[in-house]
């Protein structure tokens, strides 16, 4: 998995899950479940991913430094204000949330499983390298923030 490492954009892990969430909805219908309300909590659920997300691509953008998730190593700023006080990865806890809301609308629980994916994922492909990076650029600082924010949540 090593090769894959910042190769792969998340944007595309996210996709190429919901896909496959489909899929399962399609071909494990025994795991098909119905929650009251489901369609009002799942585009709650994906709206504030859509939010927490764009959140984190504020402040990058106020910051003036890369939001580009293939070359962390472009940051021209650590970006520790707003939304990263809470969560050191919004735009990846904004796509959790928009996969688990599509998991919820879909309605299979097979298809939740495959949205949680999204953080070991994410967490060996992308996160982890940002992080060795991150610390690399910007030393005690970083290291500084990583032990005060958690990485998710």
């Amino acid at each position: 998995m090593h090769a894959l490492e910042l190769r792969i954009p998340p944007v595309v892990v996210g996709l190429l899950l919901g896909s496959a969430m489909v899929a399962a909805a399609h071909f494990t219908p025994a795991l098909g479940f119905t929650v009251p309300g489901a369609t009002f909590f799942a585009v709650g659920l994906a709206g504030a991913g859509v939010v927490v997300a764009g959140l984190g691509v504020v402040a990058f953008r106020r910051a003036r430094t890369t939001v580009n998730p293939l070359q962390p190593a472009a940051a021209s700023h650590l970006v520790v204000a707003g939304i990263y006080r809470h969560t050191r990865n919004p735009m990846y806890l904004g796509m959790l949330l928009v996969l688990l809301g599509w998991g919820l609308f879909l309605g299979n629980a097979l298809g939740l499983g495959l949205a949680m994916l999204f953080i070991p994922l994410m967490n060996r492909l992308q996160i982890g390298p940002e992080e060795r990076i991150l610390t690399n650029l910007f030393g005690r600082q970083f290291t500084t923030y990583q032990s005060t924010v958690r990485r998710w949540l």
